[in-house]
């Protein structure tokens, strides 16, 4: 008797929270259930639901994108008056480009290895890592490319161990 949308909202965030990048394609479906339950209604999106169910309770698990949202947010909620790096700051008048902002900018497609060696974060949380992708599913996949950008970086500053 619940509101099949309900149910569905809850689909969508367990495949963000418990499939996560082990599976994106678990939040596809999840949002496709969501839809057909909106158009068709009960008692006809009944077998949407279960089709979400059935691939949601078989998907690989990583909460790592949850658990990187978590300490984001307790980093933001912590340090609220953190300036913004100047690299990333828009000048847009002349008086903002005369007080560098945007100076260090780095367009990742202006790059051969398409990745930007800037650092994005206030000094405060320099080298810090939010997202720590596991070894489940196609987030091994992320994990290597996220290995392979932080070492292409490590070699860009001259070594030291990834940040």
């Amino acid at each position: 008797g619940e509101d099949p949308l309900f149910i569905a909202r809850r689909l969508i965030r367990f495949a963000s929270e418990d499939v996560g990048m082990a599976d994106s394609r678990a939040l596809q479906i999840a949002v496709t259930a969501y839809q057909a339950c909106h158009f068709l209604g009960m008692p006809e999106c009944d077998v949407h639901l279960a089709h979400a169910v059935v691939y949601l309770s078989l998907a690989p698990r990583s909460n790592a994108v949850y658990q990187a949202i978590l300490q984001a947010r307790k980093d933001a909620r912590g340090q609220l008056a953190e300036p913004v790096p100047m690299q990333l700051r828009n000048a847009v008048t002349g008086l903002m480009k005369e007080l560098d902002y945007g100076k260090g900018y780095v367009y990742a497609h202006d790059t051969a290895a398409l990745v930007g060696d800037m650092d994005c974060l206030p000094e405060s949380l320099q080298g810090k890592r939010y997202y720590l992708p596991g070894e489940q599913g196609s987030e091994a996949r992320a994990k290597q490319r996220l290995d392979a950008v932080l070492a292409w970086k490590q070699a860009q500053r001259g070594g030291g161990s990834p940040a």
